[in-house]
């Protein structure tokens, strides 16, 4: 089952809400990010966050409070969707604002349990999360693709298929997961921690 979370960020590109729009699944807001989809004509079926930047008496009792501080709206939404049987949660109007809610975004995704393909839809990429327990990933990318591999969690990690292989070595947020290559064929990715592959693919297989 697959859902959206609107953030409260950049307004995504046409091309992003057209893609929205035509999937044909349930939008959630994330606190203000629920106005700004309906400025754009989208239908909201409910506001999730703190409802520190949304007027709650506005969306006639579809909004649910989730007030703890510990964690992030996003962090948050993402983990609700989880526990509501979404197993494809795609986040948009997530870029924008300062560095530490772009780092952020990324958090909520290691802090978010397993269970659910989560994806962040920036303006001409796509941010994959990789839980360990989705076990070995497959992308097939074209000769000389680029693509980003980030460890967020600790643990080893494996690269395979890609112009500069990772071999099970121990790896933490380094600027050596940046800008990899592929080589005309499937590329598999592992990690003992969570990972997070950027790229201009809006997919993936696991085993």
């Amino acid at each position: 089952m697959r859902g959206v979370l609107w953030c409260n960020g950049s307004i995504p590109t046409e091309s992003v809400v057209e893609w929205v729009l035509s999937a044909g699944v349930p939008i959630f807001g994330v606190d203000g990010g629920a106005d700004k989809a309906y400025g754009m004509g989208v239908e909201v079926v409910e506001v999730l966050g703190d409802m520190d930047s949304v007027d709650e008496s506005a969306w006639g009792g579809r909004t649910l409070s989730l007030n703890e501080q510990s964690f992030s709206d996003l962090a948050k939404s993402i983990e609700e969707l989880i526990h509501r049987g979404f197993d494809e949660i795609e986040i948009v109007g997530a870029d924008g604002g300062d560095p530490s809610h772009i780092l952020g975004n990324w958090a909520a995704m290691n802090d978010s349990p397993s269970g659910a393909r989560i994806r962040i839809h920036h303006e001409e990429q796509v941010s994959t999360r990789i839980h360990p327990d989705d076990g070995e990933v497959f992308v097939e990318f074209e000769k000389g693709e680029l693509f980003s591999v980030f460890a967020i969690g600790a643990g080893k990690v494996w690269i395979t298929g890609a112009r500069w292989e990772v071999d099970g070595e121990n790896l933490v947020l380094s600027s050596r997961g940046l800008h990899n290559e592929g080589m005309g064929g499937v590329v598999k990715i592992r990690g003992e921690g969570v990972l997070i592959l950027i790229s201009n693919r809006n997919y993936y297989s696991s085993s």
